[in-house]
């Protein structure tokens, strides 16, 4: 009997194939950018996208540091860290940390957005920020995607 079958495909780390991606942060938007770096890193455009397995691409993002932030956030917006003894709590504008490396404003934007998990974190490892439009990773021949169009 020929019939037809249909089964959900779950992705394993055999089967997954991770592509390299490069993202020109020039002119966009810290938060949408983000959300759509998040999401190439977990692989969610992908129709094998299996939440357990990390099967998102490597993500370049270059230009850091023309990245816009809305509003008054350049002045507002705070991060907050602690040293861990008592009273060791600081706090940061995004002016600040923008200029200790602009690369640390999207890096700490997409890591609030993955798992907070052991999964999470070797889905960070896939990220690579960069100052300027020059990378390291010109070997592994990244595809340029125009996040404009991924909406």
């Amino acid at each position: 009997m020929d019939t037809l079958s249909y089964k959900t495909v779950s992705a394993n780390k055999a089967t997954v194939t991770k592509d390299w991606v490069h993202v020109d942060a020039d002119g966009q938007t810290l938060g949408r950018l983000s959300t759509q770096v998040a999401k190439l890193l977990r692989g969610k455009f992908k129709p094998n996208f299996t939440p357990h397995v990390d099967c998102g691409d490597n993500v370049i993002v270059t230009n850091a540091e023309k990245i816009n932030l809305s509003g008054k956030k350049w002045d507002s917006k705070e991060y907050i860290r602690h040293t861990g003894y008592p009273g060791g709590q600081r706090s940061l504008t995004a002016t600040e940390l923008f200029n200790k490396g602009p690369e640390r404003l999207i890096e700490n934007a997409v890591k609030g957005m993955l798992p907070k998990n052991k999964l999470g974190a070797a889905i960070f490892r896939n990220l690579k920020v960069y100052v300027g439009s020059e990378h390291d990773q010109s070997a592994q021949k990244p595809k340029t995607i125009n996040l404009n169009d991924l909406l």
